[in-house]
């Protein structure tokens, strides 16, 4: 069994949940990794600038985890059980037998990610990397995935190293340990002076949906409008985070508590690549994920979209 699938298994209490009512009370919403890497932009513009009061909302933050599963079954353990996830996770949930609906995409893309190396490595593309020790994050993960498809493209054979974390990949890179080391951002624009690009997935592999809002069944059916609300303000965020970079790096800094400066180039790179999607369902883009999820072996044949997605809550 996967490591998705030991969580579910061992969480399937969390189903108890499943029919929340409509809460009057301020509520919280889900977003992996919250305060860490950039998916949640458009969620902390949205509750600054006001966009769920003006869809009679009141959202008052954010509830978080480091990813996976875990993010999974906080929606589901939630009051609200809305949030936004990684797709490989909600794929792992459903096929645990739990009852979702996917409600909206969120970032489009894995091409944020990139591999680096120090400036002295002698290091210069993927083809360099033959016979190398490199670095992903864990087994299973998107880096493990992306790296796999990547060397695979050139055709060639590395080592490849579990790190445990994209710090820890960067500390052994620093240590000689690797040769190179995967980053995003927004540490990427943190640590951009002190190492060099290897190779970006951006310019290797096609557009891979990285996350996407979720629910469970009985919610939706519950409660539609509360589904088109959040939707509609998380839209909103994206569209004001594209058009005022500026005053969106403002409100990423002071809800992720880093350097405006930071959360400005951070925006600046994501911007470039279309990363936050509005929303809308970009299936080519889900079926690049599902096929990389094939080749580390967390999905088992093709997803049929239809039974899971819902395009009603989309606008």
């Amino acid at each position: 069994m996967s490591i998705f699938g030991r969580i579910f298994a061992a969480a399937a209490f969390a189903a108890l949940a499943l029919g929340v009512p409509f809460a009057a009370q301020a509520e919280r919403i889900t977003v992996t990794h919250w305060g860490v890497l950039m998916y949640g932009a458009p969620y902390a513009v949205a509750i600054e600038k006001g966009y769920y009061k003006e869809v009679g909302l009141d959202i008052d933050g954010v509830l978080t985890s480091k990813g996976g599963g875990t993010t999974m079954r906080n929606v589901m353990a939630a009051e609200m059980p809305y949030g936004e996830v990684a797709l490989a996770a909600v794929i792992a949930a459903m096929n645990q037998g739990i009852e979702l609906k996917i409600v909206h995409t969120g970032v489009r893309t894995a091409g944020e990610i990139l591999w680096v190396t120090t400036p002295d490595s002698g290091i210069n593309s993927v083809k360099d990397l033959a016979g190398k020790k490199v670095a992903f994050t864990s087994p299973k993960s998107v880096t493990d995935m992306l790296l796999t498809m990547v060397l695979d493209k050139h055709q060639i054979k590395s080592e490849a190293i579990s790190a445990g974390g994209i710090g820890s990949g960067l500390t052994m890179l620093d240590q000689g340990g690797v040769v190179a080391a995967p980053v995003m951002d927004p540490i990427w624009s943190k640590v951009h002076e002190k190492y060099k690009p290897v190779f970006a997935v951006a310019d290797e592999l096609p557009p891979m949906v990285q996350t996407v809002g979720v629910t469970t069944v009985e919610f939706a059916k519950n409660n539609p409008d509360k589904i088109r609300a959040l939707t509609a303000a998380r839209k909103k965020g994206v569209e004001f985070v594209y058009s005022n970079p500026e005053e969106a790096a403002k409100i990423v800094a002071k809800h992720y508590e880093i350097d405006e400066a930071l959360a400005l180039r951070a925006i600046k790179n994501l911007s470039e690549l279309k990363y936050w999607s509005d929303g809308s369902f970009e299936y080519e883009g889900m079926d690049n994920m599902v096929k990389g999820l094939q080749i580390i072996g967390e999905v088992d044949g093709p997803v049929n979209w239809s039974e899971i997605v819902d395009e009603s809550f989309v606008k």
